[in-house]
């Protein structure tokens, strides 16, 4: 099968470990929040933690009380987990597509995949189908903010009339303003607080790799989009192999890794190799967590540009809590950093929500 970004999936793994080595280490650093690896399949079921169920987790946010927010993906709905750990559906209504505001169980979504959320807790998803930007209030009101539902393309200007293609990420700037990744467009938009879209880096339509200022800028296919306390923006640039960077005056950098080049290799953020990066976030301690899809673990940029694995084995697929050496993950799309610095994952390929602290 393939995921949404046209990756191929391996289907049948061979577990490299037991499941029941999980139980060996007295004190694991990475946990399974929510969900079962053993529950696989369409499925979505509230509950508390194990006993809750995931079809495709992407998109994650964390809010400052510590409840968590996932978009599970395929089944179109915008899922929480409390502090508790107790799963609920927010919105949309399982395995039931399409665009329509409303509360709860009454809106409806076209794969929804990143999100963010206020101080206030109100959430933003990126509808990646719907090509639209929705909100959804603590109450569970669902809105549409900006985009047209399956009108496609790249127009800025007031929010009724602009246009996305398939955005993937959303960000919340200082003043309200939010950030997308509009990742078939290969840009990065910018919607401020009183409502009007511009395109803030790369040139719609022009997929590549160029750094420089602006429409300079060439991207292939921005995946995710974080913000530091500084202002600084930072991009998994998911088909070049890269994360970026983009400075509050809009010049775009490359971060780390090889430009075109997949694989895997850690050390000098220059010299650093992923295979499709799928999301980023960013620490107050200014340290970038990254998810190494294909190779299935978790990678760290240092302030000082030093690449290296943060959680989990090199492509060794499978499903295992203990130290983050002990650690196994499969496909993890979606990372968030939740306000004690605790580091969570989609870990989308496991239909599990896991935790490093």
């Amino acid at each position: 099968m393939k995921d949404l970004l046209g990756y191929t999936l391996l289907v049948g793994l061979a577990w490299p470990l037991s499941l029941s080595a999980q139980t060996e280490s007295t004190s694991p650093t990475v946990r399974t929040l929510a969900g079962s690896a053993a529950g696989k399949g369409k499925q979505s079921t509230d509950g508390p933690g194990a006993a809750a169920r995931f079809d495709w987790p992407m998109g994650l946010a964390v809010a400052a009380d510590g409840t968590v927010y996932v978009t599970d993906t395929y089944q179109h709905t915008i899922r929480q987990i409390t502090p508790a750990g107790l799963v609920t559906t927010l919105a949309g209504s399982p395995a039931a597509v399409g665009s329509q505001d409303g509360v709860g169980a009454a809106a409806r979504f076209n794969h929804p995949v990143g999100l963010a959320v206020t101080p206030t807790g109100v959430l933003y998803v990126a509808d990646i189908d719907n090509h639209t930007i929705r909100s959804i209030t603590p109450a569970g009101l669902v809105q549409t903010v900006a985009g047209a539902a399956g009108s496609k393309g790249s127009a800025d200007g007031p929010v009724a009339t602009a246009r996305f293609n398939s955005p993937y990420a959303v960000v919340l700037g200082p003043e309200g303003e939010l950030y997308v990744a509009d990742t078939y467009n290969h840009t990065i938009r910018k919607i401020t607080a009183a409502g009007v879209v511009s395109t803030l880096a790369g040139l719609a339509g022009s997929k590549g790799y160029v750094d420089g200022a602006a429409s300079q800028a060439r991207f292939n296919h921005p995946s995710s989009i974080a913000r530091a306390a500084d202002g600084t923006l930072y991009v998994a640039d998911n088909h070049n192999q890269l994360v970026r960077k983009i400075t509050p005056a809009g010049v775009v950098t490359t971060l780390a890794g090889t430009p075109g080049k997949k694989g895997f290799a850690e050390g000098p953020a220059q010299t650093a190799r992923f295979h499709a990066p799928t999301s980023v976030a960013v620490a107050a301690t200014g340290t970038v967590y990254v998810t190494d899809y294909v190779n299935s673990v978790i990678r760290q940029i240092t302030p000082d540009g030093q690449v290296s694995t943060f959680a989990g084995r090199l492509k060794g697929w499978g499903h295992l809590d203990g130290s983050p050496q002990e650690a196994r993950f499969k496909f993890p799309f979606g990372v968030a950093v939740g306000p004690t610095g605790w580091v969570y994952v989609a870990d989308t390929g496991n239909r599990t929500i896991r935790l490093v602290k």
